[in-house]
């Protein structure tokens, strides 16, 4: 398969893509999320510093990771550090003050100095914005030749839109999301998965605008929400049959002798994961942004995709469009996907304004003997009558959220041989 372009990428998800010899990344754009900004590009330095002591230690491996050779080096920016609008939320909660399970106070040997280097052999650093290089890369590349990852809050392509909506409609080959939570509960709040959660305005000008001519290219974006992503985990007991027989959690931390350098690194931001997973109930890492990369190691743009069509997806790999709303400012509800699911027959129209029908109907002066409703309460809402699947023609409006992958066990067959070198 031949190279493409991506962008954004961040933790496991970035070692994938620096070990898949189909991706070339370009840009690394940092935002706000799993902890702040800072703390974010902080933890790309510590994850090239890992693969580079990997590399010098063992040289053999150094053909397992491609993107640490690019054919010129990738950008390192700072992005947004806040939403469009809004309280600004984190998941420090979960990943840590440092967005690594607070990985350099329990191993201080993983961390780097605060003080960006001068230099980098992979890295290029820049004062420009987030947004203006990914701006200046959409610009520069052939068009459609690009795929933005979007593994985060969306807010640093909702202020690339607003800048230059044009050139992103126009030269932007795919973008591949993750975020959302439809028919499932949330992992934030009962209702609401975190990067929507983060900043439900971009969300809404992206993907279910006001004006639909000012969102995104739909036939281009691939959404993979909690509905498909949390299926896909690596059991940490498999991990420490596979990766490192040492590993545990905090109680006994990872230690570095007699441990390839990378593996360290994992095992010892692991560690944290593992002990919140196991106070949830679960003894596994959920992959959720490292199935998005994944998708767009396997479907790379079409430079001819059809507007109001799915986007073309690969063998094993499907899409249904899906229509729903995003709440904004809901006290308990705030970044939850709204799907209408009233489907109340001989009633009104599903989705439909219930008061402005009923008062159109008295101004004919129609009289009905019956009950048109029950306690539905009358609000106008995006409403679908059943998804619509790949495959069976033109789709109006929605957005493309995939159904279907390879499934689990072939993701992390792909993350043992591709970070780990681990056959099995």
């Amino acid at each position: 398969m031949p190279r493409w372009r991506s962008a954004i990428l961040n933790k496991q998800r970035r070692l994938l893509a620096l070990a898949s010899p189909e991706l070339e990344v370009l840009a690394i754009i940092i935002s706000f999320g799993n902890t702040d900004a800072k703390s974010s590009y902080v933890n790309v330095l510590k994850i090239y510093q890992a693969l580079a002591r990997h590399v010098e230690q063992l040289p053999d491996d150094a053909s397992r990771f491609p993107g640490l050779k690019p054919r010129r080096k990738t950008i390192l920016a700072a992005g947004e550090d806040g939403p469009l609008e809004g309280e600004l939320h984190s998941a420090q909660y979960f990943h840590g003050r440092d967005g690594l399970g607070d990985i350099a106070e329990r191993h201080p040997e993983l961390d780097v100095p605060e003080e960006t280097p001068a230099s980098h052999s992979q890295l290029e650093f820049t004062k420009r914005s987030g947004v203006q290089v990914a701006l200046e890369i959409i610009k520069s590349e052939p068009e459609r030749a690009i795929s933005y990852l979007a593994l985060g809050p969306l807010t640093n392509l909702a202020r690339l839109m607003r800048i230059d909506r044009e050139a992103v409609h126009a030269r932007i080959g795919r973008i591949v999301c993750m975020g959302g939570a439809l028919d499932v509960p949330g992992n934030t709040s009962p209702v609401a998965e975190f990067n929507f959660f983060a900043d439900p305005y971009a969300v809404k000008e992206l993907l279910v605008p006001s004006d639909p001519g000012h969102g995104l290219p739909l036939e281009r974006f691939i959404l993979l929400p909690l509905d498909i992503t949390t299926p896909h985990e690596l059991s940490f007991p498999y991990y420490k049959a596979t990766v490192d027989p040492a590993f545990d959690s905090n109680c006994s931390p990872s230690r570095p002798d007699g441990k390839p350098p990378l593996v360290h690194f994992t095992s010892s931001f692991l560690e944290r994961t593992r002990e919140v997973m196991v106070e949830f109930g679960k003894d596994a890492m959920e992959l959720h942004d490292i199935a998005a990369v994944w998708c767009a190691i396997e479907n790379p743009p079409v430079k001819d995709e059809h507007e109001d069509a799915l986007p073309t997806l690969q063998d094993g790999w499907k899409a249904s469009k899906r229509k729903f709303d995003i709440e904004r400012v809901g006290e308990l509800t705030r970044g939850m996907c709204v799907v209408d699911r009233r489907d109340d027959q001989g009633a009104y129209a599903p989705g439909a304004n219930r008061a402005e029908v009923q008062a159109e109907l008295e101004r004919h002066h129609f009289h009905h003997t019956g009950t048109y409703e029950s306690t539905a309460v009358p609000v106008p809402v995006e409403v679908e009558s059943r998804p619509v699947i790949q495959g069976q023609g033109p789709v109006i409006g929605g957005v493309a959220c995939v159904t279907q992958t390879p499934g689990s066990k072939a993701l992390v067959m792909l993350l043992l041989e591709r970070v780990w070198g681990v056959m099995v």
